[in-house]
């Protein structure tokens, strides 16, 4: 498992072929790979990726809260309460008269664009700063019967807008969607005013991997908590923002679903595993251990609650022990759903903007298919919304959906595996 993220490209990819599937990766954040003809040439102007419209019906709105944790001491910065951001997505009453927000914070994109777009180019060649997202800002909420409630946790390493496309998905269908970054291993995390937190120190031993997941599972339960006090009329913000109007009334805290990606994978099976609050969760391409000799808690106990694990050809429970413990264990609703042609980071924003970075960067093939596989990027991305909206439509709303029942010709990347 690399949680790592201030390594040079060339080793993070390297390092990620080592481990092979059971590895949850992290963005790497230096000079392109060696060989990158997108070092060698530069674009006419800077790339502005775009990503997929939302298909469902709402209009989507979306607000930050600035969370403090008064009673948790940050556990990789001395005498530092533990401090959060998160992004709300929901269904909005009307987009008119609302900005909509830029993609990355002005302090992130900048960081994107000086470090060399996480490896893949050179300084000026995204114009990070510039992507838009399809929500607007602060927009009223569509509150009328509540809407169920979906926690979405990135990888090591990786900001939590790189989760934006599904959020957007998931909100214009009728959910309200909660992305956390994880702070001091998110790399970065731009609170109010500007402010960047970056990682204190590489986390590199079995040790730290367990004080990182122990953390994310805490920062998600501290998150609900507030969620509750937002829910009950209280403004959680540390810094008392406005919030949207009728956001709190929004919020249907007795129906909740989490899902992540890579570690963010393992911490949706972990919160799901010590807090009963959330009834179903997703895993998408996360391994379940420590290390080659340790599993974590979840894959030696299973779950008794809707659960469903995303991964490529490389890992799936018929060819990965933890994933299979898991599932051996696990006694409630399952599935194994595979994205054959995928890689790691198919599993976000990835799958939309490498390919539209290759266009004008050429970027070389071997790294493309490092981070995405050889999978077609708008029918993954067609295919991973439609899966996480049934089963959320199934175990959130007792909505049928055969979709999860049988393979469809609609997806053919996705392979059921029994």
């Amino acid at each position: 498992m690399r949680l790592h993220a201030g390594v040079t490209a060339t080793a993070a990819l390297a390092l990620s072929l080592t481990l092979g599937a059971g590895t949850a990766s992290s963005l790497p954040t230096s000079s392109p790979p060696t060989g990158s003809s997108a070092a060698a040439s530069a674009p006419a102007g800077p790339v502005r990726p775009a990503l997929p419209a939302p298909t469902g019906r709402h209009p989507v709105g979306t607000t930050e809260l600035h969370l403090v944790d008064r009673d948790r001491p940050d556990p990789w910065l001395t005498g530092r309460d533990r401090e959060l951001m998160v992004s709300v997505w929901y269904p909005a009453r009307t987009t008119s008269g609302h900005p909509r927000p830029p993609y990355l914070r002005p302090g992130v994109a900048r960081f994107a664009d000086e470090s060399g777009s996480f490896g893949l180019a050179r300084p000026g060649d995204v114009d990070w700063a510039g992507i838009r997202t399809a929500a607007v800002t602060s927009a009223p909420a569509d509150h009328r019967g509540g809407r169920p409630v979906v926690l979405y946790s990135p990888g090591l390493g990786v900001p939590r807008a790189f989760g934006t496309s599904t959020a957007v998905e998931l909100a214009s269908r009728g959910y309200v969607v909660v992305t956390v970054d994880h702070t001091h291993e998110t790399d970065p995390v731009e609170f109010p005013g500007g402010r960047l937190e970056r990682p204190a120190e590489p986390i590199d031993t079995v040790a730290e991997r367990r004080t990182a997941i122990r953390t994310r599972v805490a920062d998600i339960r501290f998150v609900l908590d507030r969620l509750e006090a937002l829910r009950a009329g209280a403004n959680p913000d540390a810094g008392g923002r406005r919030l949207p109007r009728g956001l709190g009334r929004a919020l249907d805290l007795d129906r909740i679903g989490m899902y992540g990606h890579s570690a963010g994978g393992i911490t949706s099976a972990e919160t799901m595993r010590v807090d009963d609050r959330v009834d179903a969760g997703v895993n998408m391409d996360g391994t379940l251990q420590y290390s080659d000799e340790e599993f974590l808690p979840v894959a030696r106990e299973g779950l008794d609650r809707p659960f469903m694990l995303m991964g490529t050809a490389q890992q799936t429970h018929a060819n990965t022990p933890s994933w299979q413990s898991f599932w051996d264990r696990s006694t409630g609703w399952k599935r194994d759903l595979s994205l054959e042609r995928g890689g790691h980071f198919s599993y976000t924003d990835f799958q939309t903007h490498l390919p539209a970075l290759d266009a004008h960067l050429d970027i070389p093939a071997e790294t493309r298919e490092m981070y995405i596989g050889t999978v077609d990027a708008a029918r993954s991305t067609a295919a991973q919304r439609a899966y996480l909206t049934a089963f959320f439509d199934r175990h959130l709303r007792d909505r049928p959906r055969p979709l999860l029942d049988a393979p469809s010709p609609a997806h053919p990347d996705i392979r059921f595996v029994p």
